[in-house]
């Protein structure tokens, strides 16, 4: 790593770093679009305030991006992305505490269940330390990181006590509308047929066991969505690394030509490895 350059917010040697370059991130992203929902106070702020009706694909990557710069930008490009979240975030009155920490532990929590289901080899520690360090990037989107859970027994008890507050109401079935059936160009229709609905469906089937009682469906069982969880992964790895980072907009391999090539994210290699530096802060 080029001691000169700017690591960011998490640094090379980080679990958030490792972790969100793997492709399984991509269902975990709709894992928690399944879960985020259902909270009918945060779903009715989206459908009122956003663009989410009008071009809900611009608005999935416009916070894919965002969290592809939190993950990989440079120290000053995580702030300034942070500064326009929170600026908007007030000009639309979605700025409420409770509903930017449910979006955020939702995030979190998908990311982190779906990754280590999918066989990447989290330990409990590792996984503690991811959350804590996701205490930074809800600084940004403007929670007091204090008021954040920063370890898996933190975030249960969080979803413990907002539990009674959930619901599949109209707007979380809107949601669920979009992510079975997203409209696209006529051209896309077999792809969203062929790949796409099975990305949804694989990412629902990842939910909690409340998230399928409230949506009204029985939980498949967990062994099974766990074996086609790690078999639809494996199968995403094998798209070289390299092909998969050139689309736009380039997170990684920017950040690589910044710190240098042995700062490729690999959590495979890195987090199931002793004495990997996983976990530290990064270097000075």
């Amino acid at each position: 790593m080029r001691q000169d350059a700017d690591p960011g917010l998490f640094g090379p040697r980080s679990v958030t770093w490792q972790l969100h370059g793997d492709p399984v991130m991509w269902i975990a992203g709709v894992r928690a679009l399944w879960l985020q929902a259902l909270h009918p106070v945060a779903v009715r702020g989206v459908m009122i305030n956003s663009s989410f009706r009008e071009d809900p694909w611009g608005r999935l990557m416009r916070t894919a991006n965002f969290v592809g710069t939190l993950s990989y930008g440079t120290t000053g490009a995580a702030e300034a992305a942070g500064a326009r979240v929170r600026r908007i975030h007030r000009l639309l009155g979605v700025d409420d505490p409770e509903l930017l920490l449910w979006v955020h532990c939702a995030e979190v929590d998908s990311y982190l269940s779906v990754a280590r289901r999918s066989g990447i080899p989290l330990t409990d520690a590792q996984a503690d330390r991811y959350l804590d360090e996701h205490r930074v990037s809800a600084r940004l989107v403007g929670l007091d990181p204090d008021a954040v859970p920063g370890s898996a027994a933190a975030l249960a008890r969080y979803f413990a006590s907002v539990l009674p507050r959930l619901a599949a109401g109209p707007d979380a079935r809107t949601v669920e509308e979009f992510l079975r059936r997203p409209p696209v160009k006529p051209a896309l229709v077999p792809a969203r047929e062929v790949i796409w609905r099975r990305v949804t469906a694989l990412a629902y089937d990842t939910l909690p066991p409340y998230a399928h009682a409230l949506y009204g469906r029985p939980a498949p069982a967990p062994e099974t969505v766990t074996h086609r969880l790690t078999a639809t992964a494996n199968l995403l790895r094998c798209v070289p690394d390299r092909l998969r980072w050139r689309l736009p907009p380039r997170h990684i391999l920017r950040a690589m030509d910044r710190l240098g090539q042995d700062t490729r994210p690999d959590p495979h290699a890195l987090l199931g490895a002793p004495g990997a530096g996983v976990g530290t802060p990064p270097d000075p």
